[in-house]
């Protein structure tokens, strides 16, 4: 599945119990369409997003920022401290293409494809101008 939105914050880096590491982002995703009586209605939703292959792309996972991401979506359900049931839909990234930032449109290459999470890739991205 691919979705296309905009970047709500900065992307923060976790790392797990057993000692992996995830970027993890949140996504708004925009549509529009004309209700019975014509009028326009502008729809967002967010996802909460995950990206397992290379921390090094959270530099550059900036707030604003447009991309696409291809993944699988999943939903989720929880009780909130206010014991109310609230409910969020997770997106697990595993290839990020940037279509606008200021920082990938001056690297000539706007496209961060699916990477294995080997030192030398880690380095390599490391090494990037943005």
């Amino acid at each position: 599945m691919n979705i296309i939105g905009r970047l709500t914050h900065n992307a923060e880096v976790r790392t797990l119990n057993n000692d992996k590491q995830v970027v993890n982002f949140s996504l708004a995703v925009n549509d529009s369409y004309r209700n019975k009586e014509g009028e326009r209605i502008q729809q967002t939703t967010y996802f909460d997003c995950a990206y397992w292959r290379n921390v090094n792309v959270s530099r550059i996972l900036t707030k604003g920022a447009l991309v696409e991401l291809t993944g699988r979506v999943s939903a989720r359900a929880w009780t909130g401290k206010d014991g109310q049931m609230k409910s969020g839909l997770n997106f697990h990234a595993s290839q990020i293409k940037f279509h606008s930032s200021m920082r990938s449109s001056e690297s000539g290459d706007n496209t961060l494809h699916a990477m294995n999470t080997t030192q030398q890739e880690q380095n390599e991205v490391a090494d990037l101008p943005f």
